[in-house]
């Protein structure tokens, strides 16, 4: 089941996305919420409403699919987290996972651009599983994590890497606004195992990265676990999990994004991010 945020020129609502059609959910006696996706009888009154509401229905063309969390409270991001993007910085597995925050403004939709500042040079590419928090987390052990989870989406970790390397720690090169492009669907936990999915980044249609989250050496409940043992999580907080190898910087030469290229980032079960790059207006 894939719950979309999305607008048709009016306010954003809650829809579910079944094969080219949306289903709106406005009929619904409560209102779609972080924390609801986390409740599987709120899931099956969703499904009931979804079937009975099915003439309702419109083409997905006819929306404009948002971010399913447009402002994050918290976005925290796990950098070095597959096992082969480990191996193509030639670094060593870290022995806990490494955390660094990104600005939740850096979000944007699905089809809206990633904007190529005109200070940096070098701005790169990361498809990224995102974790989206559903309920109060803290001290929360890894048996128990994905009871705090609302659902999972995908994310482009768009990167400034001259900005990165030149301050000697990641938040400026990962916080440009339009950095972080989510979506285009949000699949509740209990629908998917983030354990075992594909993941790929396409530039203007090349495959530049694929992998599997078999490959994650922090699985999504240890980092729940370890990153609610520091701060307190929240509904509405986002995690992204790490990328895997094949990120433009390492590749020789370096292949990195320049205006007028496409990015898409597909995760399996939740779909293709898609969004243009243009060049900043000066």
């Amino acid at each position: 089941m894939q719950f979309v945020r999305y607008t048709t020129g009016s306010a954003a609502q809650w829809g579910v996305r079944r094969d080219d059609e949306i289903v709106p959910l406005t009929g619904l006696r409560e209102d779609v919420s972080y924390q609801q996706l986390t409740d599987a009888g709120f899931l099956r009154i969703v499904e009931d409403a979804v079937d009975a509401m099915a003439d309702r229905s419109i083409p997905s063309s006819e929306a404009k699919l948002l971010a399913p969390v447009p402002r994050p409270g918290k976005m925290i991001c796990v950098g070095l987290n597959y096992h082969d993007h480990a191996e193509e910085q030639d670094e060593e597995v870290p022995e806990r996972p490494l955390l660094f925050g990104k600005a939740g403004t850096a979000v944007t939709n699905p089809g809206d651009p990633i904007v190529h500042p005109s200070e940096l040079d070098e701005v790169d590419y990361e498809v990224e599983l995102g974790v989206v928090i559903g309920r109060t987390a803290k001290d929360v052990s890894a048996e128990d994590a994905r009871d705090y989870i609302a659902g999972y989406t995908a994310i482009n970790d768009v990167s400034g890497r001259d900005a990165q390397f030149d301050d000697g720690q990641f938040f400026r090169g990962k916080s440009y606004d339009t950095f972080a492009p989510m979506g285009p669907a949000l699949v509740p936990d209990d629908r998917l195992d983030p354990s075992s999915l594909d993941v790929a980044c396409r530039v203007n249609g090349d495959t530049k990265q694929s992998s599997n989250t078999e490959e994650f050496i922090f699985g999504v409940a240890e980092v729940v676990e370890y990153i609610s043992g520091i701060t307190t999580l929240r509904p509405g907080d986002v995690i992204s999990t790490g990328t895997p190898g094949g990120v433009g910087i390492f590749r020789d030469p370096p292949e990195l994004l320049e205006p007028g290229d496409t990015v898409d980032v597909e995760i399996e079960g939740i779909g293709t991010l898609t969004n243009h790059v243009v060049a900043d207006r000066d």
